[in-house]
C-alpha cells in the first residue's frame, strides 16, 4: 500500500511528515532546512515521494483568520504547482490556521527539555503531522 506525504511549507523550513502504508496515522520525518533565497527542496521531497512509496502529496495551506486567501497561501500554491508537475503526484491543500500552536502545545506535553520544544524544526514537523493527522481523518469519514 501507498502512502501519503504531508508538508508544512516555510520560507526557511519545510515540516514533513508521511503516514503509515493504511493510511491511519501520521508520523514525522526530518524537517527540510531552506536555505535562504534557494528554491524549495524539490529533488529532496522527490526522493521522499520515492523511497517511501508515496502516491499523494498533502500542503498545509496558510489562510488567513477570515479564510481569505494572502500572500503566503499564494506562495505555497506556487510552490505546490511546481511540485506537481515536477512529481506527477496529485497534490491537496488543507487548512493549516492554528496548527504551529497545536504543535507548540503537543510538542510542551512531551517530556522534553524546554529546549528542546521550543525548536522549530521540531515544531514545524508537529505541524506536518497535525496537517496529515486531520486530513487523514477527514478521508476516513468520508
Amino acid at each position: 500500500m501507498s502512502r501519503v506525504l504531508a508538508l508544512d511549507y516555510g520560507r526557511r523550513r519545510i515540516g514533513v511528515a508521511i503516514s503509515d502504508p493504511t493510511r491511519t496515522i501520521a508520523q514525522p520525518l526530518p524537517t527540510l532546512v531552506r536555505r535562504r533565497g534557494k528554491r524549495p527542496p524539490f529533488t529532496r521531497i522527490l526522493q521522499l515521494t520515492e523511497e517511501r512509496d508515496v502516491d499523494e502529496i498533502v500542503v498545509g495551506l496558510p489562510l488567513l483568520a477570515s479564510g481569505d486567501e494572502g500572500l503566503m497561501a499564494e506562495e505555497v500554491r506556487e510552490f505546490a504547482d511546481g511540485l506537481a508537475r515536477r512529481s506527477g503526484l496529485p497534490v491537496e491543500f488543507w487548512d493549516e490556521r492554528l496548527t504551529s500552536v497545536q504543535a507548540e502545545r503537543a510538542l510542551a506535553r512531551l517530556d522534553l527539555p524546554a529546549s528542546s520544544r521550543r525548536e522549530k524544526q521540531r515544531v514545524d514537523a508537529m505541524a506536518a503531522v497535525i496537517i496529515l493527522q486531520a486530513y487523514l481523518d477527514a478521508r476516513q469519514q468520508s
